[in-house]
């Protein structure tokens, strides 16, 4: 046993004073006579050993009453000495995704988190405690107790690697104080398991959340197929993580009001086709009913007629095959002669198209270089017979690899790049054997970086990035057969279509989104995003020619946005929150060194503070002096 505050023993020392109280008798003595003294020396003596009795009885009670008061002032307790002094810190993480909106036996499982989290530490507690989007530094418990109350479903998620690397940062850098780090989560299955290895330092605690069900329906994606300039067919695709479900009802709204409504199998995945006119706008909802998840019951999305893509070819070669691509639905091509070209209408165009030109001016270059800056793209289809120098200017300004030497070499272009941007949702599945195009002569470019195509020999073939692009070799029909290979279809069309980011159906949330709006602000003038009454300003870079807007941390929510110039809407955006949730898969977990696992909070809690528990006695004390108390008045009261 220790003490708290040993030196208080000494009071012990107070103990003489009921002992010197009942060695010396201070009580003055009356004297009465008696008649006959025979009875009264039988009384005295017996009278003499009773109060003997009592005295001592008294006395010994006093003393331990005061010596039990002394060492429960004392604190005794019963603990290793380096635990009593040891600093605890603890660090919880709280996983507030939208996975966590599972159902449990008492509501939601972020829900049934926070309670246990209440009623399991005491509001004097001090406590840090992160979130996925939340922090609480070193906070007592009392103070941050509304926060988690009014805790809301958050679009990120930390990779559990990254959970346990924010844990420690926010320990204080003391090498000798106790660090408890909770992780409260419901560990669904990410791209990779989770890693065991952990800091010798740090004492974790897993407490894995299970739902009462891991079945789940939700609204995987929707894409629009067979548009005419009648109808087109929006397609809801549905995924189901769970048991199958013969009939699911699928709800349509435009504008809150319901347009259609279908019902769906699900068997893993299923899918439901809606039909609509093709030249309405529609500010869109799909809506599922399932009792799981909530966030993936909905998906917004617009329907609208997006300007034209304007495509401007200088060609000095046939560009029939350009034109089979950009076609009038989608494109505004328009095709010219360096000699018929009027530079001051470039700037009017989204992509230029450099068509097999022997030599490029100076003049056009630098046109071409102003047009870049201003937001345009470029596609540069080399000649046969390119004149070097004139063609590494240009590719110099645009930030392209210049043309090195002219090599006879037939080649077969044999690799894709499926990773390139250009190729971004265009590939079911990844081909390797395929027929592959070749090309009699090409030009050896100073780098390979960003590759788009390439040669046998691992050259490039086609490479761009950022809105410029380079193909090394004439694609005419004496030269090569790309013209006739299905790549060319993808290639030039995706080319074309990211020279202008025209609004898609929607956007996904958290995920870098580029999108340009066909208007013309003044200096002063901003574009905004907004959704009922919330208005955000997002990254926003203006060009003579349009607004691109850029979307990463912002929005948020889920919805369908204003896109304002002032006080007029131009025109609608959607953003819905990643899919990446729905998936109710889950890791099995199991127990190392350093590490706990428990699927109870409060159990979890509970178990570490009792791991950490120095065993107070003082309240025992406190309770023996009342005893002894309590057995001195009976002593004087019935003790005879």
């Amino acid at each position: 046993m220790q003490f708290k505050y040993p030196e208080l023993l000494f009071g012990l020392f107070l103990l003489l004073i009921p002992i010197l109280i009942h060695l010396f008798q201070l009580r003055k003595f009356k004297r009465v006579e008696f008649t006959n003294v025979k009875f009264l020396k039988q009384v005295e003596q017996q009278t003499r050993k009773s109060s003997q009795l009592k005295k001592w009885l008294v006395l010994l009670t006093r003393m331990l009453l005061l010596a039990c008061l002394v060492v429960a002032f004392a604190q005794p307790y019963f603990a290793s000495k380096e635990l009593f002094n040891l600093k605890k810190e603890t660090v919880l993480y709280l996983d507030n995704s939208f996975s966590m909106q599972a159902k449990g036996k008492n509501g939601s499982l972020l829900n049934e988190a926070i309670q246990d989290i209440i009623n399991t530490i005491e509001d004097t507690e001090t406590i840090n405690v992160f979130t996925n989007d939340e922090e609480f530094k070193t906070a007592s418990f009392k103070a941050i107790k509304n926060d988690l109350i009014n805790l809301s479903y958050s679009s990120q998620q930390y990779d559990y690697e990254s959970v346990i690397l924010k844990g420690k940062q926010l320990f204080s850098n003391d090498p000798s104080s106790l660090k408890q780090l909770i992780v409260v989560s419901d560990f669904q299955r990410q791209n990779e398991n989770f890693n065991r290895s952990v800091d010798t330092s740090l004492a974790l605690t897993l407490v894995k959340l299970e739902p009462t069900s891991a079945s789940n329906i939700s609204i995987d994606s929707v894409f629009i197929s067979n548009r005419t300039n009648e109808i087109l067919n929006l397609n809801v695709v549905l995924s189901n993580s769970g048991r199958t479900i013969d009939e699911t009802p699928v709800s349509l709204f435009s504008d809150d009001a319901l347009v259609a409504k279908s019902t769906a199998v699900v068997e893993g995945e299923g899918q439901v086709i809606f039909t609509l006119p093709a030249n309405q706008k529609i500010k869109g909802k799909i809506s599922i009913e399932d009792n799981s998840l909530q966030y993936d019951n909905s998906l917004f999305f617009n329907l609208r007629t997006n300007p034209k893509i304007k495509v401007l070819a200088i060609n000095d070669a046939d560009d029939t095959y350009l034109k089979s691509i950009y076609t009038t639905d989608e494109f505004e091509y328009n095709s010219v002669s360096l000699n018929t070209l009027r530079y001051n209408t470039i700037s009017d165009y989204n992509l230029v198209i450099i068509n097999m030109l022997e030599s490029v001016p100076t003049s056009l270059t630098t046109a071409l270089e102003t047009f870049k800056t201003n937001g345009g793209s470029v596609l540069i289809i080399t000649s046969e017979n390119a004149v070097l120098t004139s063609y590494n200017q240009l590719l110099t300004s645009l930030k392209l690899p210049n043309l090195i030497v002219k090599n006879n070499t037939n080649k077969q272009i044999t690799t894709i790049n499926y990773d390139h941007p250009i190729f971004e949702n265009t590939f079911n599945k990844r081909v390797r054997n395929f027929q592959y195009p070749y090309a009699k002569s090409s030009y050896v470019l100073a780098s390979t970086t960003n590759a788009i195509l390439e040669f046998e020999d691992g050259t490039a073939f086609v490479t761009g990035a950022n809105g410029n692009y380079l193909i090394s070799g004439a694609i005419n029909s004496v030269n090569s057969n790309f013209i006739d290979s299905p790549l060319i279809v993808p290639l030039l069309y995706n080319i074309g279509k990211q020279s202008l980011k025209v609004s898609k159906l929607y956007y996904t949330i958290d995920n870098e989104n580029t999108i340009d709006i066909d208007v013309v602000l003044t200096q002063d003038e901003i574009l905004t995003l907004t959704l009922n009454s919330n208005s955000i300003i997002p990254m926003q870079k203006s060009t003579p020619t349009k607004v691109q807007l850029m979307t990463d941390e912002h929005p948020k929510l889920a919805g369908i946005y204003d896109v304002n110039r002032k006080d007029s809407t131009l025109l609608h955006l959607s953003f819905n929150y990643n899919r990446t949730e729905s998936n109710l898969s889950y890791l099995n977990l199991e127990e190392g060194s350093n590490i706990n696992i428990d699927n109870s909070l409060a159990n979890a809690i509970n178990a570490i503070k009792t791991s950490t528990k120095v065993n107070a006695l003082w309240k025992w004390f406190v309770i023996f002096a009342l005893v002894f108390l309590l057995i001195e008045m009976l002593i004087l009261k019935y003790f005879k």
